[in-house]
């Protein structure tokens, strides 16, 4: 089956591909929705041209801070096959991309997917439009052969992914019992490989994100005229935003971690991973820890504190003597097994209301919780995740590594929570693809060899027992 990944079929792939980046899906930019309408329409004409039952979920409207409300992009939903003899399996993806313009320091024009050297750089080609196609063209090419697909396929794709998915976990439970009902596994490709060796992905981190809010003087005031006569919000802000270390104050919050088994001392010891390349690739000198093990174990499985900016406080270029009246910090906590979103909401506002009232002073401070995503852990010795090595194994001749991810992809914890499904990520994304940065690719090897590694995969999974789902 491989042999159609050659010719004619790899030009089919690429143009998909030069025609989905075109569009700007920026799901951040409400200008820009009338782009996003037209991607979710695309993809569904795509999936119906192959023969799929296709249909445009509408999951109804955003809110904007202005009060008016925006129609969300449909959700994709398509079905390959409904034999009740086979598995089914569920792909998730979404074709929304972060925000890209050309002066923000990309070589080449974000929106035209442009081949250099075999890399394929635009927004979106790794995030996540080439998996989402390379997903697609494994349907294709058993079509293309007039073969049977060795299990049912079905899609979910949406629009809304780079902006938290809106209105998506109502829709996973209102189809519970109709579109997932008779789904065994869910696969989920929205994330990338660790270093040149494939990889298998079994767990994410949550992300518990805070705004911080100090507020004094009724208005901005004067550093010359009232400097040194009042208790300045960006100083008490400052004060009990704590270690700028990055280790973690609050109480229960490390201890609610779940250990380091010895087992997974040595999965970390065996996966690939070079220390030097990864500062390089990143332009630091020093890291936080200094061997492998440490840097993955704090990376993937130990929670973090990031103070990602402060809104009030002045920041545009040249100078102002300004005390701000109402500064904000804005947090978040990436958050592990066993960690519970609720509690950590209670730890952090209870521990910073407790260092404010040490210092005694007389200015509010407001503590919010503004997204409380749960990590996700799967069973590496699922079958899903055997099936998977035996298609690496076919397709790339070695082993792959199996790693988890720092960030966070709430839907794999919908899907688990709401559906009961096994879940498995398997990435074909670059290490150096740099997502949601400027210059983001997909390498033409990636692509396509992904693309046969779904193939393969879908023959794997084909072959597990039904006794084990």
């Amino acid at each position: 089956i491989y042999n159609c990944m050659e010719g004619d079929f790899i030009y089919v792939c690429m143009y998909a591909l030069r025609e989905w980046v075109a569009i700007e899906s920026d799901s951040s930019n409400v200008l820009k929705r009338p782009d996003l309408h037209r991607m979710m329409e695309t993809t569904a004409q795509k999936l119906r041209l192959m023969g799929g039952t296709v249909e445009l979920v509408d999951i109804g409207e955003q809110e904007l801070p202005n009060g008016q409300t925006l129609a969300l992009p449909k959700v994709v939903t398509a079905t390959f096959g409904t034999d009740p003899n086979k598995h089914t399996v569920c792909v998730y993806g979404h074709v929304d991309v972060q925000p890209a313009k050309l002066e923000d320091g990309w070589a080449t024009d974000p929106y035209n997917l442009t081949d250099i050297n075999g890399n394929l750089y635009g927004r979106g080609a790794s995030d996540n439009k080439a998996p989402v196609l390379a997903w697609i063209h494994a349907v294709e090419a058993y079509q293309a052969l007039s073969m049977e697909l060795p299990v049912n396929v079905k899609f979910v794709i949406e629009g809304m992914e780079e902006t938290g998915s809106n209105g998506l976990d109502a829709m996973i439970l209102a189809q519970r019992d109709t579109f997932f009902s008779d789904v065994d596994y869910i696969i989920i490709s929205d994330c990338g490989w660790l270093s040149r060796r494939p990889a298998l992905t079994y767990g994410t981190r949550g992300n518990c994100y805070f705004f911080a809010e100090v507020e004094g003087p009724k208005q901005d005031l004067h550093s010359g005229v009232y400097g040194g006569t009042v208790i300045e919000p960006m100083t008490d802000l400052i004060g009990i935003l704590g270690d700028p270390s990055g280790k973690i104050l609050i109480p229960g919050i490390r201890e609610a971690v779940a250990p380091l088994s010895d087992e997974e001392w040595k999965m970390y010891q065996d996966i690939q991973f070079d220390m030097d390349s990864y500062k390089n690739k990143i332009g630091v000198t020093q890291l936080m820890y200094s061997n492998k093990v440490d840097l993955l174990a704090h990376m993937w499985r130990y929670p973090t504190v990031s103070v990602h900016g402060i809104e009030g406080a002045f920041s545009d270029s040249g100078s102002k003597t300004v005390i701000p009246a109402k500064v904000t910090a804005k947090f978040s906590i990436r958050q592990v097994p066993n960690m519970d979103p609720a509690m950590v909401k209670k730890q952090v506002t209870d521990y910073l209301h407790s260092v404010f009232a040490k210092r005694k002073s007389p200015n509010k401070l407001k503590v919010t919780m503004v997204i409380g995503a749960k990590p996700w852990l799967a069973d590496t010795q699922h079958p899903l995740y055997e099936a998977g090595k035996a298609a690496v194994k076919r397709v790339f001749d070695m082993d792959p590594d199996l790693i988890r991810e720092g960030g966070t992809i709430p839907i794999a914890r919908t899907f688990q929570d709401v559906t009961g499904k096994s879940i498995i990520m398997m990435p074909i994304g670059g290490f150096d693809d740099g997502l949601h940065s400027q210059n983001e690719k997909m390498s033409r090897y990636n692509y396509i060899e992904g693309t046969k590694l779904f193939i393969a995969y879908l023959n794997e999974v084909s072959q597990i027992k039904k006794t084990s789902v």
